[in-house]
């Protein structure tokens, strides 16, 4: 009986660290996105995020309304550059990815008129990132 309880209290102890970590990166992650809401964007109120492990990919939704200017920021882990982000619209024909810009961490951006898009995150491979918490915002020029 002394050793199912020692095996619980492990396992217990093991949970409570996992939750810890996850915690800790989730803020240091969502620090790394929040310094680019600045005048003149403010956030849209949403904030999109997935816990990812190996090459599992995020999915979120949004509308852009036409006319207006937006920015798209995302992040993962402890530094910058750990993040692909890929927009697409509704037939998945790729908008943007800041794959081609050295992953970078944000993405201003402005359409004629409104659409519905896709936007897919997923970790950078290239950089070893097994798992992370990852963070978007969508910020909006005022």
């Amino acid at each position: 009986m002394k050793k199912i309880y020692t095996i619980v209290l492990a396992l217990t102890l093991v949970g409570i660290a996992y939750v810890n970590n996850v915690k800790a990166q989730a803020e240091v992650t969502t620090a790394l996105c929040t310094k680019y809401i600045v005048s003149p964007f403010i956030s849209d109120g949403q904030q999109y995020k997935a816990l990812l492990n190996g090459e599992e990919i995020a999915e979120f939704h949004a509308t852009f309304y036409g006319g207006s200017t937006y920015r798209i920021i995302g992040a993962t882990g402890q530094s910058e550059g750990n993040l692909v982000f890929s927009l697409y619209d509704k037939e998945r024909n790729l908008l943007f990815t800041n794959r081609d810009y050295d992953n970078t961490p944000y993405w201003d951006f402005k359409f004629s008129s409104t659409i519905d898009c896709i936007i897919e995150a997923g970790l950078d491979s290239e950089n070893q990132t097994a798992s992370g918490f990852v963070f978007l915002l969508i910020g909006f020029k005022q």
